[in-house]
């Protein structure tokens, strides 16, 4: 009782949610017209690139013009969200601050000449590279950095995708696998509804997705859950986060390999333009070229078809991943996410007729369930299927991407992601450790066992 009326914790409450809204606010506005501009923008490259199919052949030449606006304006913004995230981490380098520009003009040229990239690596960099030029152009106090930093995230993830609860959790979840960082979270909160509100006052919108009311069966019907249908959503969860291993283990491996073979950075994207190029006119199809969210050709397999019976082949899914992965590994700019989001649609359209469930409720779970596999941000992509497809999918929602996230293991899309606590604790994860290190320690540890074990 006594705390209740301890007038001078409460004050103190109130003047700390003020700070935040007069620090937050800004770099939410700032982060939401950045995203409503790119969104238009995107939309509008993506109309020239269907109507002129040659761009297609100019992906080569666009890479290079890529590698040398980052070489003459910013070679450090190069590693972009992971930059961000060691920053976090870690502040002292500093997030330069043509990251916002950058990131911006590159993603766009990757999708007017079709590379397979996605938009939220795009978002999340101007969210927060615009929240690092605030604090130098206002002096913002050190002890505010990190947070402001993680408010800019979630304003860009919230704005681009429209789902500005997903936006707050993932800033506050994807800095470290096993904890959240809950002392942002009023900021990325508010940064994340800011964000979301100044995109859409801009009459920027997001493409609608719509997923039946499942009815319990009389069988197998408990409470409000379908016992039979969670079976198996369990296992469409397991193989969504194996696929989600999949994409970043390849991903990160064709990065490697261009970086090793190709000593010129300028000809990474050269080689790997050239690759999408011919595994278009391998397949005949557009279909995995640039977004991917919809199409006008009623024949091509997109995101939106994906949530229809027929709206994908069995083997969609693994052309998008290999489209991305080696636009990604060789250089191009933009994001994993939507790549993911595609990938995991048309994964769980695919299984819905293996397993003889409702194609539009499997492809939603794999919407988002091989991004939280993919991002080791289970949390936040349950939240997201709930802002995106809603609250009545909960249940089939959190399963899919709780155990997509334990099935994806001690990997993800984001080298600098770290590891506080191991998905399964009989693992042996020095606490600290990023995947990245972890994943160049691998070969040497499974080398090290083996000689132990012969």
């Amino acid at each position: 009782m006594r705390h209740f009326l301890d007038h001078r914790a409460h004050l103190g409450s109130l003047r700390q949610l003020g700070v935040w809204l007069l620090l937050v606010t800004p770099v939410a506005v700032l982060a939401g017209s950045a995203s409503a501009l790119f969104l238009w923008s995107l939309e509008r490259v993506t109309a020239l690139r269907l109507s002129a199919p040659w761009l297609l052949y100019l992906l080569p030449v666009a890479g290079v013009l890529m590698v040398w606006l980052y070489q003459t304006w910013g070679a450090t913004a190069e590693r972009g969200t992971n930059l961000l995230l060691d920053e976090i981490h870690q502040p002292g380098g500093g997030v330069p601050g043509l990251m916002a520009p950058l990131i911006l003009v590159t993603t766009l040229i990757t999708h007017l000449c079709g590379g397979s990239a996605g938009r939220e690596g795009t978002a999340v960099q101007m969210g927060g590279g615009l929240a690092a030029s605030f604090m130098s152009w206002f002096r913002v106090a050190e002890r505010h950095r990190r947070t402001l930093l993680l408010a800019g995230v979630a304003a860009g993830f919230g704005s681009v995708f429209g789902t500005p609860l997903a936006g707050a959790v993932f800033a506050m979840e994807v800095l470290t696998i096993g904890r959240t960082r809950y002392e942002a979270l009023v900021p990325c909160l508010l940064a994340g509804l800011l964000g979301d509100l100044t995109c859409s006052a801009w009459g920027v919108g997001h493409t609608p997705y719509h997923i039946a009311l499942v009815t319990p069966s009389a069988r197998f019907g408990f409470g409000h859950l379908d016992l039979l249908l969670l079976g198996k959503v369990l296992f469409a969860g397991t193989v969504f986060g194996l696929v989600a291993l999949l994409f970043a283990e390849l991903t990160h491996a064709l990065q490697q390999q261009f970086r090793q073979r190709l000593n010129r950075p300028w000809l990474r994207p050269v080689v790997g333009g050239l690759a999408v190029i011919g595994l278009t006119l391998l397949l005949d199809d557009r279909s995995y070229l640039g977004l991917g969210v919809s199409s006008p050709n009623p024949a091509d397999v997109t995101i939106v078809s994906c949530f229809q019976a027929g709206g994908a082949t069995g083997w969609s899914w693994l052309a998008k991943l290999a489209f991305t992965a080696v636009t990604l590994g060789s250089g191009f700019k933009g994001g994993e996410v939507t790549p993911l989001f595609f990938i995991g649609a048309a994964l769980g359209n695919a299984l819905a007729g293996l397993l003889g469930a409702p194609v539009d409720l499997l492809a939603g779970l794999g919407f988002v369930a091989v991004f939280a596999g993919a991002s080791n941000t289970p949390l936040a992509c349950t939240l997201m299927g709930i802002e995106l497809f809603g609250a009545a999918h909960a249940p089939y929602l959190a399963v899919a991407c709780f155990v997509a996230y334990l099935f994806s293991g001690h990997s993800g899309i984001y080298s600098a992601q770290r590891v506080a606590l191991p998905k399964i604790l009989a693992h042996d994860v020095p606490e600290g450790i990023t995947l990245g290190e972890l994943r160049h320690n691998r070969p040497q540890n499974d080398r090290t066992a083996s000689r132990k074990q012969g």
